[in-house]
């Protein structure tokens, strides 16, 4: 009898590290962020230009979007309704994984003398939050350079039109860049961040 139930442990315990689900049910987080790759690529670095590369975010910034997400407070066509299917400790689970993952740049096109200015405007309106050139996801900001040039668009469509609310600091920023700069100083900082690959 005794054998027969370390065998169907044994078995169990096989069978749920294979499927990436433990004993109790929860999925691994692996398993987790494999669902994301269909949109954001093998291991959160993504091939598609309108999808953000998610590998290396910060764990903070990974929750915080993820609960706009699913409160409909980003505009999206499916994030909403994916976010809405996972709890707060699988998010949390997800958030961790990135976050532990490098960031990877892919090579992109982008306009090298808009992307000298752009340098300069992105240390004048946006370094305090977005450090080293917008590398870095240390303050929960997201991380700018390298990601690609037409997912930085649309998001900044968003936020310019208002379907995405800013935090009161950026929105500061970058109305001041636009007053000074309009819609050409947006492009500049664009190409800024696609140069840094």
């Amino acid at each position: 009898m005794k054998q027969k139930n370390i065998i169907k442990n044994c078995l169990l315990l096989v069978f749920s590290m294979a499927s990436g689900v433990s004993l109790a049910g929860t999925p691994s987080a692996s398993m987790l962020a494999d669902t994301c790759a269909g949109c954001h690529g093998t291991n959160g670095i993504s091939n598609g230009p309108a999808t953000p590369t998610i590998a290396g975010i910060s764990n903070d910034y990974f929750i915080e979007v993820m609960e706009q997400f699913k409160a409909a407070e980003i505009p999206s066509t499916i994030m909403s309704r994916i976010a809405k299917g996972y709890t707060e400790d699988e998010i949390k689970l997800m958030a961790r994984h990135f976050s532990g993952m490098k960031f990877k740049r892919k090579p992109q096109q982008f306009d090298s003398k808009k992307a000298a200015l752009g340098k300069k405007l992105h240390k004048k309106y946006c370094e305090k939050c977005h450090e080293d050139g917008g590398r870095k996801s240390d303050d929960d900001a997201g991380i700018l350079a390298g990601q690609w040039a037409a997912y930085l668009q649309n998001t900044l469509q968003d936020y310019t039109s208002g379907d995405r609310e800013m935090q009161k600091k950026m929105k500061k920023k970058v109305d001041s860049l636009q007053k000074d700069h309009g819609n050409d100083g947006l492009d500049a900082l664009i190409n800024f961040y696609a140069s840094q690959q």
